[in-house]
């Protein structure tokens, strides 16, 4: 951006703007109307423009600022009068330029570079240069190819070459029958458009090659006249030659295999320049008998491995985004069996300016300092050239007040006539950046308009004003003006009030006033106080039997301006009420027909816009125990055994001494094959001592009980048969008499034995 193509054909003078300035400052505005200040540039069309010439042109500048801004332009660095072209027009309350063809004319009569330029009584402001360029798709140029002579095995280089668009087509290689070339190792195309051969082969003659351009704005297709290629062969063609693999075809002797060599680039060594932040494409490929293969690799260095892209068969190297630490040199091999060759790209990564700081707005008060800073990098460094509304600084009118130190701009005490819009443009071969900052010297309050504050009582309240341009605002609360004292309100330097402690009677409209003795500035924030949100009567841990229904309470006291949400959660996972499952209303939880899967902590959670709260209780499902386990018997005797279990899970309810376990048997001798309870022990036991009757095969089970009920019985013991044994008692009722001189009958009475409250005949 050059100083001679920034002067300004302009009726406005710069040396009448402090005239201006000083004459609106004797009309300030009321309160609450907006504030003065200088142009500032929302929208603007892109540096380089390109248009389609079938659509009217269209070139964007708007602006903001009070007054409004006016807007003229200039083009190829003089005054455009837009008004006197009937083909140009201007819209209304904006910069942007319609260009239409309706009645005629060509869009390249506009071609050129068009800088915009807004304006009103602070300060100028101007837009980036736009270069404006109408797209093109010019057709090739007329030429008879002659048919190619290729001998087998040779490379080749079919050169596209495509017409200079704009922007530049993309372009794709066809045969007469408009199907794609097939690209692979051996055949493909380079990145400046051009079909190359490694090696040729007789099948390669079999189709005509032509290169296609296809233009982006016109959507057009361009075609190139086609190669014809014959190729030179030792032996006829043979279709099952075409048959081998293609990336080594010459396997029989009578073809030459060669040593690699380079078809682009060219030489072992080259160098590459690329801009940072844009794509690095570097490109080999290689000519010989067999195909050669492609290797990449960074002198003394990694390539790196999140940036790198390989294409086209290894024959391309894409790097995206690069970045100063990409330069080095880059090294591509190509080898087959025969031989390798190396080339080495020595890259440099140069860079357009780019922004560490832009300079920024600044609104100051008279007497006050300040800066403006423009900082930027770039390869090779920038330069920073400073303009005061459109013109180079060195040609405007002396300000003792300021002074350009380096890449800043230094207020010291401004005064009166300081407003206006400062333009920096940092520059190197590369590129440019143009920013607008003005400097402003009206009062301005910098919060949204009309704001809304909601607090929770009792919490603290922080009422943003933030402000340029004068002292600490002054603060009113319903026209009554506020004196902080730091106990209750506290005013910061920044412009916040701060209540400490917000109370029912802070409710109110807040009123922000900034004075300087060039007019004043206010700002409205309205605060409410909202009572708090509580769970006033919270959930309490549970223990359910299985089957039976969960209830939690929830009831919560909120403030009833405020809308709330409530939300049950299960293990910090928030519950699904589209299923029956679960069923809540305003103040509870209920969970009917609760399982095992139910248990877990249960969170009622009321939140609204400003505050939340939540509380949790347990969910503990009881059920029957599960049956015990590994049922084992030791300990044998003739008419007892041990028999030891493993007891299953409670089940949250534990089997207790006070609750009993049961066992049950079952034997062959007098039911088989029915179960039938042999005695009950207490519940902390897993290992008893059985009493049996001799004689009898014994199987047993085992039932826990706790508070819920039985389990099912365990699986059955194995078998256990007792042996003999004399009984423990004699028989009773004994009597004897003679029937006859020769006998004596005996009678007692039947000897029982008592098993498990059951009688049975031993003997």
């Amino acid at each position: 951006l050059t100083t001679r193509s920034l002067s300004l054909s302009l009726s406005l003078s710069s040396s009448l703007l402090p005239l201006l300035f000083f004459i609106s400052s004797f009309f300030p505005y009321s309160p609450g109307t907006n504030m003065k200040q200088p142009p500032t540039i929302v929208k603007q069309s892109a540096k380089e423009y390109i248009v389609d010439p079938r659509d009217n042109i269209i070139i964007e500048c708007e602006a903001k600022g009070n007054p409004v801004p006016t807007f003229s332009w200039r083009r190829n660095g003089k005054f455009f009068n837009a008004e006197k072209d009937p083909r140009v027009s201007m819209r209304k309350r904006s910069g942007t330029l319609e260009i239409s063809f309706r009645s005629g004319g060509k869009p390249e009569d506009y071609e050129g570079e068009y800088q915009c330029f807004a304006m009103n009584d602070f300060g100028i402001a101007i837009s980036n240069k736009i270069l404006l360029r109408v797209s093109k798709s010019p057709l090739w140029p007329k030429e008879v190819l002659e048919p190619l002579m290729v001998s087998e095995g040779s490379p080749l280089v079919l050169v596209c070459n495509p017409p200079p668009g704009l922007p530049p087509p993309t372009t794709f290689w066809m045969n007469s029958a408009m199907m794609p070339i097939i690209q692979d190792k051996r055949v493909s195309m380079g990145l400046n458009g051009d079909l190359y051969f490694s090696n040729v082969l007789a099948s390669d003659a079999n189709t005509d090659y032509s290169c296609n351009a296809r233009f982006l704005f016109t959507h057009t297709i361009q075609q190139k006249n086609p190669f014809t290629l014959k190729v030179l062969t030792k032996e006829p063609y043979n279709n099952t030659l075409s048959s081998l693999n293609d990336t080594d075809p010459y396997v029989g002797e009578s073809h030459t295999q060669t040593t690699p060599t380079f078809l682009s680039p060219s030489g072992t060594s080259s160098s590459k320049m690329a801009l940072r932040g844009e794509e690095l494409l570097l490109e080999c490929i290689a000519a010989g008998v067999p195909t050669p293969g492609i290797k990449w690799f960074k002198k003394g260095g990694d390539l790196p491995e999140k940036k790198v892209k390989f294409e086209s068969f290894n024959k391309t190297l894409r790097i995206v985004s690069v970045s100063e630490e990409d330069s080095g040199e880059y090294v591509c091999m190509a080898s087959n069996k025969i031989g390798s060759i190396r080339h080495t790209v020595s890259v440099q990564i140069k860079a357009a300016p780019y922004w560490l700081q832009k300079p920024t707005n600044l609104v100051l008060a008279p007497n006050e300092n300040g800066q403006l800073v423009c900082l930027a990098s770039g390869n090779p460094k920038p330069s920073i050239q400073w303009l005061i509304n459109g013109e180079p600084i060195e040609s405007s009118l002396p300000n003792l007040s300021r002074k350009v130190v380096d890449d800043a701009i230094i207020f010291n005490s401004v005064q009166i006539g300081s407003s206006a819009v400062y333009q920096c443009n940092a520059s190197n071969e590369h590129g440019y950046l143009l920013a607008n900052a003005f400097v402003n010297m009206a009062p301005r309050l910098l919060g949204p308009r009309n704001q809304l504050i909601k607090v929770i009582e009792q919490s603290r309240a922080m009422l943003d004003c933030p402000f340029f341009g004068s002292p600490v605002p002054e603060v009113f609360k319903n026209g009554l003006g506020i004196a902080p004292d730091n106990v209750k309100y506290r005013l910061h330097n920044n412009g916040t009030l701060e209540i400490k402690h917000a109370r029912s009677e802070d409710h109110g409209t807040y009123t922000f006033v900034a004075n300087n003795i060039l007019g004043q500035a206010e700002e409205q924030i309205r605060l409410e106080v909202k009572e708090p949100t509580r769970i006033v009567r919270a959930p309490e841990h549970l223990s359910v039997n299985r089957g039976n229904t969960a209830h939690f309470d929830c009831k919560i006291k909120h403030d009833p301006t405020l809308p709330i949400i409530v939300t049950w959660l299960k293990n910090d996972k928030p519950l699904h009420f589209g299923w029956i499952k679960f069923k809540k209303d305003e103040n509870s939880l209920s969970i009917p027909n609760v399982n095992s899967d139910d248990e877990g902590t249960y969170m009622c959670m009321v939140k609204t816009e400003l505050d939340q709260d939540f509380a949790s209780a347990r969910l503990t499902v009881l059920d029957r125990p599960d049956p015990p386990e590994d049922l084992e018997l030791s300990d044998p005797a003739a008419r007892s055994v041990r028999l030891t279990w493993v007891p299953g899970n409670d089940n949250n309810s534990p089997v207790r001494r006070m609750t009993r376990l049961i066992i049950p048997y079952e034997e062959n001798r007098w039911r088989p094959g029915e179960w039938q309870n042999l005695s009950s022990y207490t519940g902390d036991q897993n290992s008893v001592n059985l009493l049996l009757s001799p004689f009898v095969n014994y199987q047993f089970r085992v039932i826990a009980i706790n508070s819920v009920g039985p389990s099912r019985p365990s699986g059955p013991s194995s078998r256990y048969q007792t042996s003999g044994a004399p009984p423990d008692v004699i028989p009773q009722g004994l009597k004897g008499w003679g029937t006859k001189k020769t006998n004596m009958e005996i009678t007692w009475q039947v000897l029982s034995l008592s098993l498990g409250g059951k009688n049975y005949v031993s003997y």
